[in-house]
């Protein structure tokens, strides 16, 4: 099987089967293109006749050019499903990837914003213009909903219930409805009906949040938003969208919500991704422990 004829095929089965995010389908197949280049430039293999031994040198040969571990799981995890779905196909008789095993590494627990620190970050933003109150809806509802920035620019407007105070996620063909608290319900409501009609550029625009041009936010809009915010509040860790849904998971769980409430919110579809924030907790506990207490 020839690496081009390979990449589509593998490129169908995750959009078509397993409809990946297109981050994940990027990922994906850059790793098969770079075990295709490998092949090609290394051996007189091709993927579907590619050994164990053949594929161990290739992890040998990411970890020599100084791939991190990180890197070399995700290629490990990548090369994996590809043989997985080819020997469910039919293509290869074998599956030559027994031998790959990541290595075990340290788990980076994520970086979580105090509750001050979000405090100060939701304040940032001034309605004194249509853009100060598109803002503080968007990072209120960030806050209130731990979402992740993909769904927040995915959202419509028929997504939000205002009187239920509830919006509506859709991601991966799985929808889930997740509770707003009273100030993101506040400065939503605010920002629908005096706001977004005069931002739009058509009538028609389905999209919650739009940018000034009066089209669908962008992800790369919001990252430049959020930065820009945690300039103006003095905050010095690193901010992305991504730290509120973690800090949403991490103050949810330090104020009694239980495990599975918090995965479901999060649209977690294996509870293990959600035990992360139980870690999260505990290292702050004896953090403040060894900070606070005399003999520590």
């Amino acid at each position: 099987m020839l690496g081009s004829e390979c990449l589509d095929f593998f490129e169908k089965y995750l959009v078509d089967v397993k409809k990946c995010s297109q981050n994940t389908l990027s990922s994906y197949l850059r790793d098969v293109r770079q075990l295709c280049d490998y092949l090609d430039t290394h051996t007189s293999e091709t993927v579907d006749t590619a050994t164990e031994d053949v594929l161990s040198e290739y992890i040998g040969w990411l970890k020599g050019n100084g791939k991190s571990i990180a890197t070399v799981s995700r290629a490990i995890a990548s090369i994996k499903c590809l043989y997985s779905v080819l020997l469910n196909e039919g293509y290869i008789k074998d599956n030559p990837t027994g031998k790959l095993v990541p290595d075990k590494a340290a788990q980076k627990l994520p970086q979580i914003l105090t509750s001050k620190e979000v405090e100060l970050l939701l304040e940032q933003p001034s309605c004194t213009d249509a853009k100060g109150y598109r803002d503080r809806a968007m990072l209120e509802l960030l806050y209130a909903t731990g979402i992740r920035v993909s769904e927040l620019i995915a959202l419509d407007i028929n997504d939000v219930n205002i009187s239920a105070g509830v919006i509506r996620c859709v991601s991966k063909d799985k929808e889930r409805y997740i509770p707003l608290y009273p100030a993101a319900v506040k400065a939503l409501s605010e920002y629908i009906e005096f706001i977004r009609p005069q931002m739009i550029a058509l009538p028609t625009e389905k999209a919650l949040f739009v940018n000034v041009s009066g089209e669908r936010m962008s992800r790369q809009g919001f990252w430049k938003i959020i930065k820009s915010y945690q300039q103006k509040a003095h905050i010095e860790k690193t901010i992305t969208p991504h730290t509120l849904r973690h800090s949403f998971a991490a103050h949810l769980l330090e104020n009694g919500a239980d495990l599975h409430s918090i995965q479901e919110m999060l649209g977690h579809a294996d509870i293990s991704s959600t035990q992360i924030y139980s870690q999260l907790v505990k290292k702050q506990l004896k953090d403040v422990y060894n900070k606070a207490h005399p003999r520590a």
